[in-house]
C-alpha cells in the first residue's frame, strides 16, 4: 500500500470514528428530545402556553446562531484547526480571546433583552393577546441568560472539534435535553412551577453544556484576555463578516415565520414545533453527525493549496462519500415518515393534554416539512465544503437567496386568502429545496461532482425508498388490525414492526442493488456493537 493510500485509509477511519461518535452522541440527543417534546406535549398539550414558552425559547437560539453558532463551521473550526496543527500555545491564546470577548459582549446583549422583554415578544408574536404577550415576556426574561451558556459551549465544541475530541461534545444537547425533561416532570408535579418549569430546564441545560465539556480541556490553558489586534480575531472576523449579513437576514425570517405562525392560530406555533422535532431527528442523526464528521478532513485538505489537482479531488471526494452517504439514509427516512406521519405523532404525542385534533395538525405539518427534508439534509455538507475552504461569502450570499425563497412562498398564498399555518410549512421547504439546489450547483462549478457516484447512489436510494414505501402502503392496515393502537404498548409495538419491516425492506433492496456506501456503514455500526 502507497503512502497516499495508508492517508487515505487513515483518514476513512477517522472519519468513521468520529461519524460514529457523533452519531452515537446524536442519537441520544434526539431521542431525549423526543422525549422532551412528548413530556411537553402530556403537560401542557398544544396550547398558547406552549406557543408562547416556543417564543420564548427562540431568542436565546437566534442570539447563539446569530453570534456564535454560524461562527462555529464556518470559522472557528478552521482556524482552530489550522493553530491546532502549527502550535498548541497560539491556540490556548485564541480560545482564550474569544471566550472573553463573548462574555464581555453577550453578558450586554443579555441585559438590553432582559430590560427590553415585552417589546421583544411583541416582535416575535404581535398575533397573541394581551394575556400570551406577558406570559412571553416572563418566559424570555427566564430563558435569555442561556444565551451565554449556549455561546460558551459552542465555541467550547468548535475548539474540541478542531483537536479531534468528539466524545463530550457529542453529548451537549442530550445534556440540554435531558434537563428541560427533568426540569419539566419534576417541577411541574413537585414544585407547582407550570410553564416556568420549561425555562428553568432550558437555561440549567445551556449551563450544563458548558460543565459537561470542561474534562476534556484539562490541558488547556485558558485565562481571561482581551486583544482586538491579535490576527486570528481578524482572520475570524474576515470569515465571520460575509455571512453576518445573511445570518442576520436568516434570523429575521425566523422572526417573521413566528410572528405569521401567532397570526394563523395560537396553537400552530406549538404543531410546528412537534413536527420539526421529528424532523430533526433523522436531521441531526444523519446529516450533523456526517456533516460534522467530515469538516475537519475537509479544513485538512483546504489548507494547502486549493488548486492542486491532487488535493481538489481528495477534497471532492471526501465531499462526495459524505453526501452519498446522507443520501443512501435521508431519503428512505423521508418516504417512512411521509406514510406513518399520524401513528409517529400519535405515539410520541397524543398524551394527556394532547388531543387527536392536535394529532392531525401535527401531522399534516410534518408532511409538508418532509417535502424539503432531502434537501436540507445534503444542503449541509455542501455548506460546510465552502466553510473548510474559508469561504463564508458564497453560503452567506446563498442564504439571502433563499429568505427570498421563503418570503415570496409564504406571501403570495394571503394575497388571495387569510395566511394558514400550512403555507409557512411549504414556504420553509420551499427555502431548503432552493438553498440546496444553488448551493450544489456552485459547488459543482468548483469542480465537478459526476463520476464520484452520486446519480447511481440517488438512483438506488429512490429505487429502495419507493419499494419500501409501497410496502410499508400495503402493510400499515394490517398490522393496524393486528395490533389496535388502542393502547400505548400495543401502538408502540405496531409502529416498531411496520419501522423494521420497512427497514428491513429497504436494506434487502439496497443489497441486492449493491449499493457501495453499506460497507462503510456497517462499519459504522459495527463500532456500537460489542
Amino acid at each position: 500500500m502507497s503512502v497516499s493510500q495508508k492517508a487515505s485509509s487513515n483518514e476513512a477511519a477517522g472519519m468513521v470514528r468520529a461519524a460514529s461518535l457523533i452519531a452515537a452522541g446524536n442519537v441520544a440527543s434526539r431521542i431525549l428530545g423526543l422525549v422532551r417534546e412528548t413530556v411537553i406535549a402530556q403537560l401542557f398539550g398544544a396550547t398558547g402556553l406552549v406557543s408562547a414558552f416556543r417564543v420564548a425559547q427562540i431568542i436565546p437560539t437566534m442570539l447563539y446562531d446569530l453570534l456564535v453558532g454560524g461562527m462555529v463551521s464556518s470559522a472557528l473550526v478552521p482556524v482552530f484547526s489550522e493553530y491546532a496543527e502549527r502550535d498548541r500555545t497560539a491556540l490556548w491564546q485564541v480560545a482564550s480571546l474569544i471566550l472573553s470577548l463573548s462574555v464581555v459582549v453577550i453578558g450586554l446583549i443579555v441585559v438590553v433583552i432582559e430590560l427590553a422583554a415585552p417589546q421583544v415578544a411583541f416582535l416575535m408574536a404581535g398575533g397573541f393577546d394581551e394575556e400570551l404577550l406577558a406570559a412571553t415576556a416572563h418566559l424570555l426574561r427566564l430563558t435569555t441568560p442561556a444565551v451565554l451558556f449556549l455561546s460558551l459551549a459552542g465555541i467550547i465544541t468548535g475548539l474540541l472539534h478542531a483537536l479531534k475530541r468528539f466524545t463530550l461534545p457529542a453529548f451537549t444537547a442530550a445534556t440540554f435535553n435531558a434537563s428541560i425533561v427533568i426540569f419539566a416532570i419534576v417541577g411541574v408535579n413537585i414544585f407547582g412551577w407550570g410553564i416556568d418549569a420549561l425555562a428553568y430546564g432550558l437555561l440549567f441545560g445551556a449551563f450544563a453544556q458548558v460543565v459537561l465539556q470542561l474534562p476534556a480541556l484539562r490541558d488547556a490553558r485558558l485565562r481571561f484576555a482581551l486583544d482586538f489586534q491579535h490576527p486570528a480575531l481578524l482572520k475570524i472576523g474576515k470569515l465571520c463578516l460575509p455571512i453576518l449579513l445573511g445570518l442576520v437576514i436568516s434570523q429575521v425570517a425566523i422572526a417573521l415565520d413566528r410572528n405569521f405562525a401567532s397570526r394563523t392560530g395560537p396553537e400552530s406555533i406549538a404543531w410546528m414545533q412537534y413536527a420539526t422535532t421529528i424532523i430533526q431527528f433523522p436531521l441531526g442523526l444523519i446529516s450533523a453527525a456526517i456533516s460534522l464528521a467530515i469538516l475537519p478532513t475537509l479544513s485538512r485538505l483546504a489548507v494547502a493549496d486549493q488548486q492542486m489537482p491532487a488535493r481538489l479531488n481528495a477534497f471532492m471526494d471526501t465531499l462526495a462519500t459524505g453526501l452519498r452517504l446522507v443520501l443512501i439514509l435521508i431519503i428512505p427516512a423521508t418516504v417512512a415518515l411521509f406514510i406513518l406521519a399520524e401513528p409517529v405523532v400519535k405515539l410520541l404525542f397524543q398524551h394527556g393534554e394532547f388531543s387527536n385534533f392536535d394529532t392531525q395538525q401535527t401531522a399534516l405539518a410534518l408532511r409538508f416539512y418532509l417535502l424539503g427534508l432531502p434537501f436540507a439534509a445534503i444542503d449541509q455538507p455542501l455548506i460546510f465544503a465552502y466553510y473548510a475552504r474559508q469561504n463564508t461569502l458564497t453560503p452567506a450570499l446563498v442564504g439571502l437567496l433563499g429568505v427570498g425563497f421563503y418570503l415570496v412562498a409564504a406571501l403570495t398564498p394571503a394575497l388571495f386568502r387569510p395566511m394558514q399555518m400550512t403555507d409557512l410549512v411549504l414556504a420553509n421547504s420551499v427555502q431548503l429545496t432552493g438553498h440546496a439546489l444553488v448551493m450544489a450547483w456552485l459547488v459543482n462549478r468548483l469542480s465537478s461532482l459526476r463520476g464520484r457516484g452520486l446519480g447511481p447512489t440517488v438512483a438506488k436510494a429512490i429505487t429502495g425508498a419507493a419499494i419500501m414505501g409501497f410496502g410499508l402502503w400495503l402493510t400499515q392496515p394490517w398490522i393496524t388490525q393486528l395490533l389496535p393502537p388502542s393502547y400505548f404498548v400495543t401502538e408502540a409495538v405496531g409502529l416498531c414492526l411496520m419501522v423494521a419491516f420497512g427497514g428491513g425492506l429497504y436494506l434487502l433492496i439496497a443489497i441486492v442493488l449493491r449499493v457501495p456506501e453499506l460497507h462503510l456503514l456497517m462499519r459504522i455500526v459495527r463500532r456500537f456493537l460489542p
